[in-house]
Formats: structure tokens, sequence, C-alpha cells
């Protein structure tokens, strides 16, 4: 039953659409209590004292939990070497909403007029808030056990960086800055909790890894992981920020603390305030380009604001130093990157995980190289594309590589050599009033502008998981003749269900409405590290195609058995297993009999992908390779500019991206027109507007993120490269879809006025400002 290729709807999309699906804010648990938390005011303070008597006075608060004489060390196991952080603040807060006291009660309200009536007495110390200056000596220090306020930094070379240089034809150096940007997911961080007699927690959550947050929690409480039991809940939206975070540990203190369940949600301004936010950089990076346009040498510096906390902006500031520089053929490399404390509010993952950052700075120094030697962009991307077999500078081993098709797609998608303006001849407002018509009006006042920008990333990442990298399933077949499944990977809303039920389903020869896949629970399904680094498709999807192989073996043996056959002459088709002289039994009847030939048991197969030729980066050269495939991506932006406002629309974008086989077109279309959405957003629009450490835009009200009427006609192209390793040659898509998107549409803005924006957002005001300066208009 060929299912591979084929649109498939969501599983559970009947449930989203009529408001069905059961999120964690949903649950409701005999007895249960509402947790919230007491957060700073201040960006930098000592906690002088803390008073909550009159809280406990208020009828129905259940508990109150403080920092001041207990410790609860908080921290990512994803190899974060530096405990910077508490459940809840002891002797000092860092940023405003670090986490100073919790509570629960009864209803929400009394939980809110009891944290109201906590006095907390602060002694405010010097804030820094910018990290180039966080650097200096002398400056104070955000956390007093670290000897300056740089607890990251590496440096790494390759080849001979001097030497590209001194053969360069062209160098080019630029400084590009990008700001923080909020996940926008529809639902905040959420939690319920409940202690057993044994003071055994079980956590319902909407996370994307409950394995590493077992591990997280635990020793944040003090207590064995098998202590601890996690139960997925669906997701309502995570793109990197539903990973370990200190409300789902807080929400089990109260439920050991209490003896009773209970539920802690974010409000949207805690999300914005206290959530972990994209990490913001600034990127210095110089370029070196041969005269026939093939890359000589870069250099790199990377300043990475980590806010208060580390989290996992270490392993972020890698993968913005390291993973780009694997996209063109490029040997003689130089890379300084730094991670900067600052008192603002801690950042984290976000889709693309330090790649959306620094391809911005790429894909556009890129263009202004290839601007100076007068050679067209999309020719100088191709002269110097990754391609199928290559080892590349920093030893990621690519079997496969669908990027120069990606480049050539894209652009005769989109019609680019018709479309490219090579000079700009921006006409000012009084100028244009010389001209006769309405006709001339518009075409002097707005300028349209074509731009190319591409990406790589990995399909799962050896870079600093200290543990493995891989995925395992469990498939049962019941008594029914339905197949259960049991992975590790996470379904964030995106579809891994979905894929996971079509790829068991088309193994097994069984209709998708006869498989169910489990949502994770930590006491049943594998161990997987969970979905982030676009692992869920090509390592998940493969233990999945395993585990199915390895039920089908055992039913037709069964079936051989019966119907005195051999299974080699037995197959399954729409649940029904067919063979010579006319042998026909349902799935259920041999499922019967499994069930008898097993007192009770079921047919149960195992999966079990690791995959082959991985390996953890050196901590000090930065090489190996760290993933068994890499998905590449093109995409271009067509976008028009009104010269007078600065205002830019972004009227088309077309994106191809190398999936390595495609499973299921009509997700795969999806991912890429949510990211395309999130790109614009992160280009153009979001800004969390933090001042003093402060953030501002803390609704979707005043937070400015695409609606609908911003987003483009988008023509996505799905190029198959078929990878070795991939399930079916599968591989990532959903945040290499991101990536590219700023670089392209500031490439357009570009070749349409002629300006080059090197800091997001690019808003109206920054374009206006930079047609002023160079052009004097309008």
């Amino acid at each position: 039953m060929d299912l591979i290729g084929r649109d498939i709807p969501l599983i559970d999309g009947k449930e989203k659409a009529t408001g069905r699906m059961v999120f964690t804010a949903d649950i409701n648990r005999p007895g249960m209590l509402y947790g919230m938390v007491l957060r700073s005011p201040y960006p930098h303070a000592r906690i002088v004292q803390i008073d909550d008597s009159r809280a406990w006075k208020q009828p129905g608060v259940r508990a109150i939990i403080t920092g001041k004489n207990r410790q609860f060390p908080f921290y990512s196991v994803a190899g974060q070497k530096v405990l910077d952080e508490q459940l809840l603040a002891t002797d000092k807060v860092h940023f405003i909403g670090d986490e100073v006291a919790v509570v629960a009660a009864t209803d929400r309200d009394t939980a809110a007029e009891a944290l109201r009536l906590i006095k907390v007495e602060y002694e405010q110390l010097p804030p820094v808030f910018d990290p180039l200056s966080a650097m200096a000596d002398g400056v104070p220090l955000v956390h007093q056990s670290q000897a300056s306020n740089i607890p990251y930094r590496m440096e790494f070379s390759r080849g001979d960086i001097n030497e590209g240089f001194a053969k360069s034809e062209v160098i080019v150096e630029e400084t590009f800055n990008v700001g923080h940007q909020y996940q926008g997911y529809l639902e905040p961080h959420a939690a319920v909790a409940e202690c057993d007699i044994s003071g055994r927690v079980t956590l319902w959550l909407p996370m994307q890894s409950p394995t590493l947050g077992r591990i997280t929690y635990a020793a944040a409480l003090g207590i064995p992981e098998n202590k601890i039991r996690i139960v997925q809940m669906p997701i309502g939206g995570g793109f990197g920020g539903k990973l370990e975070y200190k409300l789902h540990a807080l929400c089990a203190l109260l439920a050991k603390e209490t003896g009773q369940p209970v539920k802690m949600v974010n409000t949207r301004a805690e999300d914005f305030q206290a959530g972990l936010p994209r990490v913001p950089m600034q990127i210095k990076m110089k370029l070196g380009v041969r005269s026939d346009g093939t890359l000589a040498a870069k250099e790199s510096e990377i300043i990475a604001d980590s806010g208060a906390y580390v989290n996992y902006s270490h392993g972020i500031l890698l993968s913005a130093c390291h993973r780009h520089d694997n996209l063109y053929r490029l040997q003689n490399i130089h890379t300084k990157g730094y991670l900067v404390y600052t008192n603002k509010v801690p950042t984290g993952c976000f889709r693309g995980f330090g790649n959306p950052q620094v391809h911005f700075a790429l894909e556009s120094i890129l263009d202004m190289a290839a601007d100076r030697l007068g050679m067209d962009p999309a020719e100088l991307r191709l002269r110097n594309a990754t391609q199928t077999g290559d080892v590349t500078v920093h030893g990621w081993q690519v079997l496969s590589c669908g990027l120069s098709d990606c480049i050539n797609q894209s652009t005769n998608g989109a019609g680019w050599q018709a479309k490219r303006l090579t000079e700009i001849k921006p006409d000012t407002k009084d100028q244009v009033e010389k001209k006769a018509g309405q006709e001339a009006l518009q075409e002097a006042r707005y300028a349209k502008g074509i731009g190319l920008a591409c990406c790589l990333h990995v399909s799962g990442n050896r870079t600093f998981l200290p543990y493995f990298d891989g995925a395992s399933c469990r498939i049962t077949v019941n008594e029914q003749g339905m197949a259960i499944v049991f992975v590790g990977e996470t379904d964030l809303g995106q579809g891994a269900r979905t894929t996971f039920a079509q790829i068991a389903a088309h193994e097994l020869g069984l209709p998708i409405t006869d498989v169910m896949v489990t949502l994770v629970d930590t006491d049943i399904n594998p161990h997987g590290l969970g979905t982030f680094g676009d692992r869920a498709t090509t390592l998940g999807g493969n233990a999945v195609r395993l585990a199915a192989a390895d039920a089908r073996r055992q039913i037709l043996a069964i079936a051989a058995e019966e119907t005195g056959s051999t299974a080699e002459k037995l197959v399954i088709n729409d649940g029904i297993i067919t063979g010579e002289a006319g042998i026909r039994l349902s799935l259920a009847e041999i499922a019967q009999l499994a069930l008898s030939q097993l007192a009770g048991g079921h047919i149960c197969g195992q999966g079990v992908y690791i995959p082959p030729d991985v390996t953890a980066v050196h901590p000090d050269t930065k090489y190996g390779n760290i993933s068994c495939s890499y998905p590449f991506v093109a995409q271009v932006a067509e976008v028009e500019v009104d010269r007078w406002t600065g205002r830019v629309k972004v009227n088309r974008i077309v994106a191809a991206h190398d999936v390595g086989k495609v499973i299921n077109p009509l997700l795969a279309n999806g991912q890429v027109d949510g990211a395309v959405a999130q790109g614009i957003g992160y280009t153009l629009m979001e800004d969390m507007g933090i001042a003093n450490g402060k953030v501002s835009n803390k609704t979707f009200s005043d937070y400015n993120m695409p609606r609908i009427t911003d987003m483009p006609e988008i023509k996505s192209i799905l190029v198959e490269s078929n990878d070795p390793n991939g399930p079916y040659g599968a591989k990532g898509l959903a945040e290499p879809a991101l990536t590219p998107t700023a670089a392209a549409i500031a490439n357009a803005i570009y070749n349409a006025v002629g300006v080059r924006i090197t800091e997001l957002p690019v808003t109206a005001e920054k374009v206006f400002r930079a047609l002023k300066e160079r052009f004097g208009c309008p």
C-alpha cells in the first residue's frame, strides 16, 4: 500500500478544527490548585528580605515557596557546563521577570492576591544591557560566580586565512545586527503536576522533549529520574520555545509541597517577559572572493546576547559560528564567537537555532561581493555550491545535496533574469512632479526588486548533546489488527504523528485510519531526545519504518504458518493478506491468532535507528560529521518598496527546498507557508521593544507579527535528492524553510532601491533613512 508521497491530512485535524483537542490549560484534576509566579520588577538587584506573612493569612493559600532558604539548581542537560540558574532567585535577581516566589491557592484570584501581599525588599544594582559593553573590563558582573560576563567563547580556523584574502579580487566587510524574536505560539507555557503518596510526580506538559525535561526537572527537584513521569500534551505551537522551562519544575515543586494537583499557565505578558526568545547577535563578517567568483576566505566575529542565563545559547552560538560554513566550498576560515550575559530576558531556541541570524549576514555579504564583481548573485552561488559527495570544511559528509537544483529551480520559477534590476535611478518627489501622468508617479514612487538567499541545516544534531543521536520505536498490533505506534519524538503541531502514521501504514499495508500514534509518555514510550534540529522525520521516521517492518515480518510469519505458504509469497494491502491459491486473511485474523499463541500478548515490532558515521564535534577544533543528512534551501523574494515612505511589501516568495524525498506534500507545503510567514515577521516587523531590560511589546496587539494581509503569494518547490540515510530518502524541512527569508528580502530591497539594510527588523524608517542618506530623496 503505497502511501509515501501522498497528501494525507493531519490525523488530529478534526480535533483541532472543532475545538475538541484538550490542551494543558484545559486539564482539571480533583482538588486542583492554581499556581502563580512572583517575578522581579528590576533587571538587577539584591534580595534583602522577603516577607510573606500577609500572603499566608489570605484564605485559600496552600503554599508559598521562595529561594531565600532553599536552593533548586536549574540547568539544561544539553551539555551546559555553567550552573548559573536557580528555580527561584536566591540572593539576586538578574532580569525583569526573574522568578522570586511561587504561590499555590484554591483559585487564580486568590493566588494573584497572595502575590500582591508578598513584600520583597530589593537593593538595586547597576545593570548591563548592551552585550558589547558587558564584555569590557570593570563592568558590573551579571553573575558574581563568573569571572566575567562571557560564559562561553570559541575560536577556530581552517586553511590559511591570510593567503585566502591575499588571493582575493574583492574583499567585502560589514557588520550585521539581529534582535530578539518571540516564538509567537498561540499556547503560552503551561503545566499541570500531581504528586502521589510515594512522592512520584506526574507532569502534563506541552513539551518538545519529555525525556530531556525529566532529566532536568529531576535534578532541579533533587529526586531520582524515576520519580518523575512526563505526559506530553498536544502542543499549541513550539518553534523551539517549548523545551525545558522553569515553570514546569515550579509546578512540580508546588504539587510536592501541597500534596495536591497544581496547574500553572503563563499570561501572555509573562511569556513575552520571561520566555526564551531568539538569541540576538552582532555579526562582523569579512569575505574574500577571487576574480572568477570562487570564495577565497571568510573571517567572522559573532557576539551573542545570552540575556541573564545560558540555557541553550551556547549551542546556538556554536551553530551560528559553524553551520553556515558548510553551505559553500570554502576552505579558508577564521571564526570567533562570544556568548555574553546581560540583564535582559534569557534567550533560547527558536526555529533555525542560530542559522537565521548568521545566514542573514552571509547571504547579504555574498550579494555585496557579487555586486562588486559585476556577477549575477545566483551565478556566484552556483560556482561555490556544496555538492553531493563533498566533505565540507568542518568534516560534514554530504551524501545528498540539491542546492544547485534549488538555486536553478527557484530562480527559474521566479523569472529571475527578466526581473533583476541592474541600475537604480530613484526619482525625488520634485522630479516626479515634472513628469506627466499618474503612471509616471507610480513608476517613480514604487520600485520592484528580486533577491536570492540560500541555507542548509541538519537532520539530527550530534553537536552538543551528551547522550546519543538516533531514535527508537515500538509498534504493537492489537487483536483488532490496529497498529499502535510508540515513538519518542514529539508532534509540535507540524504533523509528526501524521507522518509516523503514514510510514507505519505504508510498511504494514494498513489504511492510515488503522494506525494510532500515541503522544509521548515517559513511562511508556521509548526515550527519544525529542523534536528539534529537524530530527523527527529523518530519525524518528526511520525508527518507525524499522519497527513497522519488524511487525510485518512477524505478521507474515504467522500467516505463512497458518496457510502453509511462505512469508515471501504473501503481501499485505489495505489490511488484507493475500497470496497464491486464493489465500486471503485479514490482518485482524492474524492478530487474533497471535493473541492466542502469545497467551494474550500482541505482535510487537521494534525499530532502532542509529545514524551511521555521525560524530560529536570535537570540543576544540569543532570538526566532525554532526548529522546523517543535510537539507538545503534556496528562496527568491520579490518585493515592492515605496521610495517615499520606505515601506516594503513582499509580493512573492519562490522557495525551493531539498527535502530528500517528499513523504507528505500537503504537510511539507504547509511547513513552507508557516516558515515564510515567520521569516517575513523576523525580517520586516517583529521587535520586542526591550528598553532598560523591560519588554514593551508583550501582547499580540503590540507585538507586530504578520497577519494574513501581509502574506505574499508563495510558490513552494520540493526538490528530491534522495538521501541514503533518510526514510525513503527524506530529510528535514521545518527549520531551514525559515532561515534564508531575511537575506532574500534584504537582497531584494537592495535590488529595488539600492540601499543595503544590515539590521533586523528592516522597518520602513530604516529604509527611508537609508534612501535619504544615499540619494537625498524623497
